[in-house]
C-alpha cells in the first residue's frame, strides 16, 4: 500500500472522543466507508511519521514529529472507536506502506511529513462532504488541523486545503 494514496494516506490530531449520539449516527447515516478510509489514512500516517521520526535530527523538528505522531495514533483511535461503536469493524493498518520516495535525511523526511498531511487534508475534505452535519465538526477539526501540520512542515498554501486547485477562469459561467 502506498502512502499518500487517497484512501488509506495519511494524517490530523487528537479526535474528541466519539460519543454515542455521534456513533449511533455514523451508522444510520451509512458512513462507515468515509470513516474507514480516515482510519486508512491515520494508520499510514501513523507509519509515515516513524519514518519521520528516524530522519530528523533537529529538536524542534524531533519534537513536531513526536507531536503528530500522537496526535495521528489519537486520531487513529477515534475513528477506531467512533467505527466499532457503530457496530462496523475497522479496517486494520497495512503490514507495511510504499513511501512516495526515497526519505535519507531530515530535509526529505520534512517533504515526507508535509506530503503526509497534505494527503490527509484530502481525505478531510472528502470526509467533511461525506458525513451527516453532526458529524462535520469532527471531520472538519481533522482537516484544518492536517492543513495547519502541512504547512508546518513546508507545503505550500492553498485557499482551501484539501481540495484541487482549479485552473484560472475553470467554473465561472460564461456569459
Amino acid at each position: 500500500m502506498a502512502l499518500g494514496d487517497a484512501a488509506p494516506a495519511a494524517a490530523a490530531a487528537p479526535a474528541p472522543s466519539a460519543s454515542a449520539s455521534t456513533t449511533a449516527s455514523a451508522s444510520a447515516g451509512g458512513t462507515a466507508a468515509p470513516f474507514q478510509d480516515a482510519l486508512g489514512a491515520e494508520h499510514a500516517a501513523v507509519y509515515g511519521y516513524g519514518v519521520v521520526g528516524a530522519r530528523v535530527t533537529d529538536d524542534g523538528q524531533r519534537t513536531a514529529a513526536r507531536t503528530a505522531l500522537a496526535a495521528h495514533q489519537a486520531r487513529r483511535d477515534a475513528w477506531q472507536r467512533l467505527l466499532s461503536g457503530a457496530g462496523a469493524t475497522p479496517d486494520p493498518a497495512a503490514a507495511g506502506y510504499q513511501l512516495p520516495f526515497l526519505v535519507t535525511d531530515a530535509a526529505s523526511a520534512g517533504r515526507l511529513a508535509a506530503h503526509l498531511e497534505t494527503r490527509l487534508s484530502s481525505v478531510y475534505a472528502d470526509l467533511v462532504a461525506a458525513v451527516p452535519t453532526p458529524q462535520r465538526p469532527l471531520a472538519a477539526d481533522a482537516l484544518r488541523e492536517s492543513a495547519l501540520r502541512a504547512r508546518q512542515w513546508g507545503a505550500a498554501p492553498t485557499a482551501f486545503p484539501g481540495l484541487p486547485d482549479t485552473p484560472a477562469g475553470a467554473g465561472t459561467p460564461t456569459p
